[in-house]
């Protein structure tokens, strides 16, 4: 699959397999883990199988153990092992199809996503080809993805098991030809690939410092929104910000960066104030953190939910001083409940909850009123209170150290400079969002001076973000009355 999107990824991976880039961090782990649950509770939905349960590298055994699996007569096998051409493959499923075709089988390779996507189908082809030549009559071929519509408690319906064999027999009469240039090109030097769009499609590259040279600062791929036509803007010349004529057609907010990068300076819109109308006091200020499953395991929840488990705010006391509150889940019991009472507790009383993109904390506040129908009203309420800072600095306001993002870890340094992430053992959302799931699911194993300290840079993380937004929103005033 690495060398269906670059030759060279492959080389590389085969060359240097204990390469710094090839190294398995955190995030990409959790990745692997989600799969790993997704793929075992699969088996149960086509159970009385036979799994290959050896280490992946011990290919002769793996092999031998699927040969007596099948002459034995299992049903089905888990993780099944062929090999041939030089290809080892291990298939998620292989399924007997029955007494209408008695030597024919089924083949199904789980995903953890909720489709069929384009890059499926080659993986499931090669897969194909493996079994085929040795000796397996494959007459249907699965993908098997989770179902968004499926709700826990009801488990039923969690997987989708979609038809692919129509595509995927288009694309066999490739394969033989795929393996035989990757053989070869294995064999050889490294080869020489040209940067495109491959680099990121269907999945980063990791080596894509090693081809890229390093931009200069501007370069015209830090537009805001124009990444895709930076090469084609590259190609015509236009290389960095700096670059780009007055009359070149940008959409606003592109247009604000590159007058502001061009002038080294800030521009602040005389339609600052104005959008800052909507900010009345008195103003709370709101952030949440969420974890998304795949496998859902609270009521009402479907796979891959953002279910937040974590707030922090700021709200005015009866003198009108702002006041901190904050709370985060304990434990793998559903949090909702308690979280929207300590929610709707702190925003009591006020005009305005001040947010940073307002769609994602609009959407789980009315996912908790569906929830929780006790407090729907009140939760929908509050959710019509809701005021959005992104859309005010992305229209009004741009530094050229915004480097094309209106994110809050690009804005926030820029405009309150004091305020930094550096220094936070938590300093970016999927990063909180896999430590949330850590603590609530394995927190009881953990010990307890380090389920504390997790504890700690979770609250401080999400605080940061509610406090940015406090300060962002004073500068933003400030801006507006010095425009």
């Amino acid at each position: 699959m690495a060398g269906l999107q670059c030759h060279k990824l492959l080389w590389w991976m085969a060359h240097e397999p204990a390469a710094p880039e090839l190294e398995i961090d955190e995030s990409r782990q959790a990745v692997f883990d989600q799969g790993h649950r997704v793929g075992a509770l699969a088996r149960r939905y086509v159970p009385g199988g036979v799994l290959i349960d050896l280490p992946y590298h011990a290919y002769e055994p793996r092999l031998e153990a699927t040969r007596r699996a099948l002459a034995e007569g299992a049903p089905a096998v888990y993780e099944a092992s062929f090999r041939a051409d030089g290809v080892f493959v291990s298939a998620d499923i292989l399924e007997r199809l029955g007494p209408e075709k008695p030597r024919g089988f089924c083949l199904t390779e789980v995903k953890s996503t909720t489709s069929v996507k384009e890059q499926h189908l080659p993986d499931v082809a090669v897969q194909a080809h493996v079994l085929r030549r040795s000796g397996l009559q494959i007459d249907r071929m699965e993908v098997m993805h989770l179902n968004r519509a499926c709700a826990y408690p009801d488990l039923g319906n969690l997987f989708i098991r979609a038809d692919v064999t129509g595509p995927v027999e288009a694309r066999l009469a490739a394969v033989p030809g795929e393996i035989a240039a990757m053989t070869a090109m294995l064999a050889g030097p490294r080869p020489s690939v040209a940067t495109g769009p491959h680099c990121s499609t269907p999945y980063e590259c990791p080596f894509t410092a090693r081809c890229w040279p390093e931009p200069p600062p501007h370069h015209v791929s830090t537009l805001y929104a124009m990444r895709r036509r930076a090469l084609e803007l590259d190609e015509l010349g236009y290389r960095t910000i700096f670059d780009l004529p007055e009359d070149f057609p940008l959409k606003a907010a592109a247009d604000r960066q590159r007058r502001a990068v061009q002038a080294g300076q800030m521009i602040v819109e005389p339609t600052l104030a104005p959008a800052l109308a909507r900010f009345a006091p008195p103003v709370a200020f709101l952030d949440f953190e969420t974890v998304g499953l795949a496998i859902p395991v609270w009521d009402g929840c479907h796979p891959y939910d953002a279910v937040p488990v974590q707030f922090s705010a700021y709200a005015p006391d009866g003198d009108g001083a702002l006041q901190p509150h904050a709370w985060l889940a304990d434990g793998p019991g559903d949090p909702r409940p308690a979280l929207a009472e300590r929610l709707l507790a702190a925003c009591e009383g006020t005009c305005a909850i001040v947010v940073y993109n307002a769609r994602f904390e609009g959407d789980r506040i009315r996912e908790l009123a569906a929830a929780l129908p006790h407090l729907a009203a009140r939760l929908e309420a509050l959710a019509g209170r809701l005021v959005d800072l992104l859309p005010v600095v992305r229209n009004h306001v741009y530094h050229p150290d915004f480097g094309g993002s209106f994110s809050l870890k690009r804005v926030l340094p820029a405009l309150v400079p004091e305020l930094s992430y550096a220094g936070l053992a938590i300093a970016e959302g999927e990063t909180a969002s896999l430590e949330l799931g850590r603590l609530l699911f394995h927190g009881d194993r953990m010990p307890p001076e380090e389920r504390a300290r997790l504890r700690a840079d979770l609250l401080a993380y999400c605080h940061q973000d509610t406090w940015g937004l406090v300060r962002l929103l004073e500068r933003l005033r400030g801006l507006a009355g010095g425009a």
